[in-house]
């Protein structure tokens, strides 16, 4: 039997095919919501091959004591960008950077991710071919990160997320469905199959304005009936989940009807929206992280180019308010932060503004287990700590239910069964 002393690891500790044993004080059930007192997790390989009461020390295991620590299941963000950090820079770093800049910036904050004990996202937007093969370096073993969904987008001409917005006549063009920016159903239709030969999981749409983007409204409606009808439509054929940005809520309501399945900031929110997402069983992202960091930031002069800092100033504090009134509704709600607009590797101060809500401590770590393993079709191997599911677990000092800022300080991560920081 050997016993881990704490270190930061930046390669996975314990090779593929060995038996490790978790003793862990704590261990929250995701399912039941409650906090389990003294529990061994035996780990074989990648998998979890058995939860057993007490404190075991298997014959030829591994033993990690994490006795005085709270154990979960693997976190999961379901909104991040991580090849860019939203700052003053960014806008003029839009037409200086190359794919290769967001690449190598994407591998940083993969790690920083992964080390602050989330172990799979959804990557919602980067420069082309960044996320694609961030996804499959770090599936080869290549870069530490978390496991990766990465999203292709699509929106119309002028939309939020057309790169050409802002720019000067010469430079400005007419880019068309190659790069996601359509105009009519056929177009649509071709925007969708280009991303699945480029390679992605899920498409990502954007069905009003935002707040970052060089235009000057965040809740117009941005694309047709039609237009969706067609993205969604096609994007069924290829096994696609569709994630859809939407501030306001007449575009929020296109969407919906149309059959997406995710709803992305939704500040606009209205009754009749929510009524239509718990219908149609439509999964609410809050990305309350990203209000409140606009927020903070349209207070100083100069951080924003003038066409945004009022949309950051008027959208930002009205998200949290949004996320009450949705998880009083019984709205689905699943974890998300919008990072890369918030700072990478403090994802989990979501958890602290979901709470600061109205959300208890173990349903914010729920809609960032279970529920976001849900909306990412991975519950049947992620998202709880169960017999044959993947070993992604993380651990903190404290009890969330005491102090939710706990999920900040994470003291351990494994992934996949082996130890990436920790004891």
């Amino acid at each position: 039997m050997k016993i881990l002393a704490p270190l930061l690891i930046l390669a996975p500790l314990a090779a593929h095919g060995a038996t490790t044993a978790l003793q862990c004080g704590r261990l929250v059930d995701v399912r039941a919501l409650q906090v389990l007192e003294q529990r061994t997790l035996v780990i074989d390989d990648k998998r979890i091959t058995r939860v057993a009461s007490g404190f075991e020390s298997p014959a030829g295991a591994t033993v990690i004591d994490l006795r005085d620590q709270t154990c979960m299941p693997g976190l999961i963000d379901l909104h991040v960008h991580l090849g860019g950090q939203l700052s003053p820079a960014s806008f003029m770093e839009n037409i200086q950077f190359n794919p290769a800049d967001d690449a190598v910036r994407a591998v940083a904050n993969a790690q920083k991710t992964l080390m602050a004990g989330f172990t799979s996202v959804r990557e919602l937007g980067a420069a082309q071919g960044v996320s694609v093969a961030l996804r499959n370096a770090i599936n080869r073993g290549i870069v530490p990160g978390p496991r990766i969904q990465a999203a292709g987008f699509i929106t119309s001409t002028g939309g939020h997320g057309d790169p050409t917005n802002g720019l000067r006549a010469n430079l400005m063009g007419q880019p068309g469905p190659e790069v996601g920016i359509v105009n009519g159903p056929d177009e649509a239709r071709r925007a969708v199959r280009q991303r699945y030969k480029e390679g992605f999981d899920l498409i990502k749409i954007a069905t009003t304005g935002g707040v970052l983007s060089l235009a000057k409204s965040a809740d117009a409606p941005l694309l047709a009936d039609a237009e969706l009808a067609a993205i969604v439509a096609t994007a069924k054929d290829y096994g696609f989940a569709v994630a859809t940005h939407a501030h306001g809520a007449d575009g929020m309501k296109r969407a919906i009807r149309a059959g997406v399945t995710t709803i992305e900031h939704g500040t606009y929110m209205d009754d009749e929206a929510m009524a239509l997402m718990k219908q149609r069983g439509i999964w609410y992202i809050p990305t309350i992280s990203a209000g409140k960091f606009v927020e903070g930031k349209a207070k100083i002069d100069g951080y924003f180019p003038e066409i945004i800092r009022p949309k950051a100033a008027t959208v930002g504090p009205q998200i949290l308010g949004t996320f009450t009134r949705a998880y009083k509704a019984g709205v689905k709600i699943a974890f998300g932060t919008d990072q890369g607009v918030a700072t990478h590797g403090e994802n989990a101060r979501e958890f602290e503004f979901m709470v600061e809500g109205g959300m208890p401590p173990l349903e914010t770590i729920r809609a960032a287990t279970l529920y976001a393993a849900t909306v990412m079709g991975w519950d049947d191997r992620l998202g709880t700590i169960e017999a044959g599911k993947l070993a992604d677990i993380v651990a903190v000092p404290q009890d969330p239910r005491q102090d939710i800022s706990t999920m900040s300080r994470v003291s351990f991560v494994m992934k996949d069964g082996a130890v990436v920081r920790g004891r």
